[in-house]
């Protein structure tokens, strides 16, 4: 069965996906697109460092508090249903999955912290292990830092974010599942996250506003993403 969904053909760019709003040029919005409809494959899945793969692209690491729809935003950029596992049950994401896209991206889907249906020993293991490649790895460009939209920052999300000031690893807010704020509770949270990471060392100031069930921001993070992707090979004309 295809499990494609809609490459995103005419998403465009809302001023207002952004926080503080900004325009995205339509050319980084269309080289976006272009990049995202291109295949994007599964290549492996480490439990442990021993099994992470070799460093060949740029990285993109997604992290977030279990339930906080990592899965779902990857789809949604790459238009497919089911290239990562989307589950109702937190914690199900148990390995750092790797998927290239293109030949030109790595986007690395990172477990969920805060809860998982497993053992203390094996949620310590994946923690070690997210801790290790965050800190560690030299081909990661920047960690999209997910955050519920309806909750804002947590106790939870703080210590990722202390690692990645310690280890001078930019990362980026990604507010997820916007649908279900209204509009003055939303501006409300984007404002309190913007003044809690003006304390972040590696945190970038622009914050992205996404609903994956919406296809809210989908296009505008597919920009600010493409800018971190290898350069696409030139081929002269016979």
């Amino acid at each position: 069965m295809d499990d494609h969904a809609s490459p995103g053909r005419g998403l465009s760019a809302s001023p207002d996906d952004l926080f503080p709003e900004r325009a995205i040029e339509p050319d980084l919005v269309e080289a976006g697109r272009l990049l995202f409809a291109k295949e994007c494959r599964f290549v492996a899945g480490a439990g442990n460092p021993n099994a992470l793969p070799p460093e060949s692209l740029p990285e993109i690491a997604f992290i977030g508090r279990s339930n906080v729809g990592k899965s779902s935003l990857v789809n949604a950029l790459c238009g497919r249903r089911m290239l990562a596992r989307t589950s109702n049950t937190p914690g199900r994401t148990q390995q750092i999955n790797f998927f290239d896209l293109g030949g030109r991206l790595m986007l690395v889907d990172l477990p969920g912290y805060g809860y998982a249906d497993a053992s203390k020993g094996a949620i310590r293991a994946w923690t070690a292990l997210v801790q290790r490649y965050l800190a560690d790895r030299a081909s990661l460009r920047r960690a999209c830092l997910l955050i519920d939209a309806r909750r804002g920052i947590t106790e939870t999300d703080r210590p990722t974010m202390a690692l990645c000031d310690e280890a001078a690893l930019s990362y980026q807010i990604v507010l997820t599942k916007t649908d279900a704020v209204r509009q003055p509770a939303l501006a409300e949270t984007a404002a309190a996250v913007a003044a809690e990471l003006q304390r972040g060392r590696a945190a970038h100031p622009e914050i992205h506003l996404t609903s994956a069930e919406k296809r809210r921001g989908i296009a505008a993070l597919r920009a600010t993403l493409t800018g971190f992707a290898e350069v696409a090979p030139v081929f002269a004309p016979r």
